[in-house]
């Protein structure tokens, strides 16, 4: 295991948990119309800005999902799954901080 140091390691994160994503029954259905190709880069630019104090990013993650119809357990699994692929895929204090941000995330919607 290693830790996270730079945009390729957060690409490895994002392309890894959301290809989970992708293939959970309760989370796809969210995610399966967007055009992951042009999406794939802004998750990986704002995962950057948050593990490795990347500039330049500005949106308001919290409002771009305040319209998609979420209860509180796709939440739950969006976040066992992101924990689950960040602890197989790393280690370190970029693995907390990550953990920290998405559970922060997840209790802002």
């Amino acid at each position: 295991m290693k830790a996270i140091l730079n945009n390729e390691d957060v690409r490895q994160l994002v392309e890894v948990f959301y290809s989970k994503v992708l293939k959970d029954s309760d989370l796809a259905p969210f995610f399966k119309h967007l055009d992951f190709e042009a999406h794939l880069p802004k998750m990986i630019h704002f995962w950057s800005f948050v593990l490795l104090d990347e500039p330049g990013y500005t949106t308001n993650v919290v409002e771009k999902h305040l319209n998609m119809p979420l209860e509180h357990k796709h939440f739950e699994r969006w976040l066992a799954l992101f924990n689950e692929t960040i602890c197989e895929l790393f280690e370190g204090e970029k693995v907390e901080l990550a953990k920290q941000r998405a559970a922060v995330e997840q209790k802002l919607r």
